[in-house]
């Protein structure tokens, strides 16, 4: 644990990243920040909680303190554009997701000031999950990589309509096996709650860098709607009976994904 993320380490072949859970803004930061983004609505609210139950299954859990709108850990160092020719945000984001100005006039970051928070809040996240990640494929043929997140129903700045309760992406079947996904669709299609597999949502920097399904590293991003298991306005509260719905299907995902883990990993095993 560092000031910068918190670390649980287990021994399972699973590690949950939620890399959007960090709602600290270094004070010698903000006084750059306007009002409404000292309020750092679009943290993922709460996903440390609605994934507790993953220590359960021996999970390696790695979660930011930083909020994104210091430097956004889903994001390529570099900057460049994941979904290209769609809204989105960046590696310093400089609106809201509703289109809110995140900086006071002169107050936005300069290329300089951009590397040296990549130095310093992202890098150390990213040193974190490889090593993990190495440590966890050292005692396992295979790892499920678990991208959490989640999100505002409704963002008419980023997506039409209502999206989808559930929203998957292993863009478009690169970061994960087929085998791996599939346990985690059905799990979502016998469930109460609308979803999606690579639609909106593929997968952001985290999923696409380290998913590599043949290097033993199966990547899955879940982009949650927040109103499954909270209230999506200020003050952002956890809601219980909610989150009591939702957590069986988490869970059913997991036992999935991991069975065709194991299976992945004997059937790769030779022959004695």
């Amino acid at each position: 644990m560092t000031e910068f993320y918190s670390l649980t380490r287990g021994d399972a072949p699973l590690i949950v990243s939620i890399p959007h859970l960090g709602t600290q803004i270094p004070d010698e930061l903000r006084y750059q920040y306007t009002d409404v983004a000292l309020t750092v609505a679009d943290t993922d609210w709460h996903l440390d909680r609605l994934y507790s139950f993953v220590k359960d299954l021996g999970a390696t859990i790695l979660g930011a303190r930083v909020s994104r709108y210091v430097i956004d850990l889903n994001r390529p160092p570099t900057d460049e554009s994941l979904y290209p020719g769609q809204t989105t945000t960046g590696l310093c984001p400089t609106e809201t997701f509703r289109g809110e100005s995140v900086y006071r006039a002169g107050g936005e970051p300069d290329m300089s000031e951009k590397q040296r928070r990549v130095e310093t809040y992202w890098q150390p996240y990213h040193d974190a999950l490889s090593a993990e990640l190495k440590r966890l494929r050292g005692r396992h043929a295979n790892v499920l990589l678990w991208e959490a997140h989640s999100i505002a129903s409704l963002l008419p700045r980023l997506f039409d309509g209502k999206l989808p309760d559930l929203n998957l992406g292993t863009q478009d079947g690169r970061t994960a096996a087929p085998s791996v996904l599939e346990p985690v669709v059905a799990a979502a299609d016998s469930s109460e709650f609308t979803w999606v597999a690579n639609g909106r949502f593929k997968g952001g920097y985290i999923t696409r860098n380290y998913g590599a399904p043949d290097q033993g590293i199966h990547g899955v991003q879940l982009e949650m709607c927040q109103s499954v298991y909270m209230d999506e306005n200020p003050p952002f509260g956890y809601l219980d009976e909610r989150a009591q719905e939702v957590t069986p299907v988490l869970k059913q995902m997991f036992d999935g994904a991991m069975q065709a883990l194991s299976k992945l990993s004997a059937d790769q095993t030779p022959p004695q």
